[in-house]
């Protein structure tokens, strides 16, 4: 009879370590490592993928809940542009024309030997914006016959009572631009950052006017040039009841290309619509803070994906995803910790986060039971 939390841990070290399936573990079952770690033998893929599949979530969020307070507690968390942020994000996390279960998404995929039925997960990713390293918090599996939006109020529901004050602000994208889901972050006593891009909104039509009757804030850094606009009291915005501020950046850098070395000029434009005064935030900060929603991506779920196999689908069940995916963020805040709390920044600087996940899949081969025969 093997406990739950051996299974769980057994788990816990195969995402540590990259292996990137269950088979893969099983590979391992010979290792002394185990007999130190879980005190016997390492459960078979099944029995891991089953027990997954009846994991209670909330004991995987309660563990990352007490990750967050003792961080918390260390001064480890250090705000960014006078703010603690939280940054929410949709991610599709896996696709399928053969396998489905009772959790699965379904959409029809036009092809050239006709249309077919894709399933796919889709889920909303909570992340913590630090100073030296992101924090995930959470995490909320899309539903059938619902928007990215309606499982992030779940998500956002749950978040905001297990974590009260761990954020300020609440950075999203231009889906999140809804009168419900601002009144829900302010209802909270938070402010909030949303990217501004339909053009069919009677706000963005408002300042698009104002725009050209203000004159810009410049800025340089780097080789990027940004022109900044910022208007306040906008009441355009019916639906919401209040009024808000539209920040905007014209961004210019020069950018050299790797083929021809010809040097070039790119441009780009952001607005974004947020409850934060001039006086809580100036323009420069609002402009950051808009950027820092590619964090996410960047920090949090292309190196996840890329580097953690977070895409993997060890188990097709829809609580096995979601625990697997949670499991995944528990070890990557006790990674990211670990690098930036207890390694020093002269060897933390000379090699990359990968590297250091690389000596800890090495300690598992060097422990082997395999002799090579002579």
């Amino acid at each position: 009879m093997i406990d739950t939390p051996a299974i769980y841990f057994s788990a816990a070290v195969m995402i540590l370590a990259r292996m990137g399936s269950l088979n893969a573990l099983e590979q391992h079952r010979g290792n002394r490592f185990w007999d130190r770690w879980l005190g016997g033998t390492l459960p078979s893929a099944d029995t891991i993928g089953r027990v997954f599949s009846q994991m209670e979530l909330d004991m995987i969020r309660s563990l990352i809940r007490n990750t967050y307070s003792r961080l918390k507690r260390n001064k480890a968390l250090k705000r960014t542009h006078g703010f603690h942020v939280l940054i929410v994000d949709g991610h599709e996390s896996s696709s399928s024309y053969l396998r489905c279960c009772p959790g699965c998404l379904k959409r029809v995929i036009h092809t050239r030997e006709g249309d077919r039925i894709q399933y796919y997960h889709r889920n909303v990713v909570a992340m913590l914006s630090g100073r030296d390293f992101p924090l995930l918090l959470d995490v909320e599996e899309q539903r059938q016959g619902e928007d990215e939006v309606s499982a992030a109020f779940r998500l956002m529901g749950r978040v905001l009572k297990n974590y009260p004050r761990a954020f300020d602000v609440v950075v999203v994208d231009g889906l999140y631009l809804r009168a419900d889901f601002f009144e829900l972050v302010l209802a909270h006593g938070k402010h909030i950052v949303a990217v501004l891009k339909d053009e069919r909104r009677d706000l963005m039509e408002d300042v698009r006017g104002l725009f050209p009757l203000e004159r810009p804030l410049i800025e340089r850094r780097g080789n990027t040039q940004r022109m900044m606009w910022d208007i306040e009291g906008c009441s355009s915005w019916e639906s919401l009841g209040r009024e808000v501020r539209v920040v905007r950046s014209v961004e210019s850098r020069t950018v050299r290309r790797q083929l021809s070395g010809k040097t070039e000029q790119q441009s780009s434009e952001w607005m974004w619509t947020t409850t934060l005064s001039p006086k809580q935030a100036s323009t420069q900060a609002i402009v950051s803070l808009g950027h820092d929603r590619w964090l996410i991506e960047n920090k949090a779920i292309n190196e996840m994906v890329t580097y953690w196999h977070a895409d993997h689908v060890y188990r097709h069940h829809p609580i096995a995803i979601c625990a697997f995916w949670l499991t995944l963020m528990l070890v990557l805040n006790l990674f990211r910790a670990f690098i930036y709390l207890n390694i020093k920044p002269q060897l933390r600087h000379r090699h990359s986060n990968l590297y250091f996940a690389r000596l800890i899949s090495s300690g598992l081969y060097d422990d082997t039971l395999l002799k090579i025969p002579p």
